[in-house]
């Protein structure tokens, strides 16, 4: 028995043509930064939610002008923060004043005190964890590709170009209308980038029958 890979697809219906393509989003170019804040304003107005800005360095006020909302990673960090914080005191005052009491020269089996280096130390780990895992699961990392990275308008943005694209996912998303706003917004180059409806061929394991 040998291990041999055959390209296989999977969830498949049988008329589907692998070379259709689906609309992935409406993109735009724009000439500097006061038209991009401006395109992003409007494109928020008008009720649209699955939509982002690339930009070749940050631009302030961008995020205002997009309606994004401030983060909750400082929450998450001090739920981190407050869970080592517990976490620490528990641990020294179960093991040392009650689990496995030694008498020290009569010292306390627990004391805050002595538990501070303690306390700092998981304090200080935990919150590190916590805003580490969380800033990745905020950001939804790692994301190994997008359809969008293959635009050649995506590519410029990080360099000479400012992009607006919204999704084809939004609830409000139609081609017309979304070119249309892009269009009288001052963009250039508004296309839509489409990528295969079915990207599902991969490799798998095929058990066979050595000759």
């Amino acid at each position: 028995m040998e291990q041999r890979l055959h390209p296989t697809r999977l969830n498949n219906p049988p008329a589907c043509d692998a070379m259709e393509q689906r609309p992935v989003a409406t993109v735009a170019e724009f000439r500097d930064v006061n038209a991009l804040v401006a395109a992003a304003r409007a494109v928020y107005e008008r009720g649209y939610t699955r939509f982002d800005c690339y930009t070749p360095y940050p631009v302030h006020g961008l995020d205002r002008a997009m309606g994004v909302r401030r983060t909750i990673l400082p929450y998450i960090s001090f739920l981190g923060g407050v869970t080592g914080l517990a976490s620490a005191l528990l641990l020294q005052w179960w093991t040392g004043g009650y689990d496995y009491r030694l008498n020290i020269g009569g010292k306390p089996f627990f004391a805050i005190q002595f538990s501070v280096p303690i306390d700092f130390e998981l304090t200080v780990l935990l919150c590190a964890f916590f805003t580490l895992f969380g800033l990745l699961g905020l950001c939804k990392l790692p994301t190994w590709w997008h359809p969008l990275q293959g635009d050649a308008s995506f590519r410029r943005a990080t360099d000479d170009t400012f992009v607006v694209a919204i999704f084809s996912d939004d609830p409000r998303y139609t081609i017309k209308d979304t070119e249309e706003l892009l269009r009288s917004m001052g963009g250039t180059n508004v296309h839509v980038h489409t990528a295969s409806a079915d990207p599902s061929t991969t490799l798998q394991s095929v058990t066979t029958q050595s000759d």
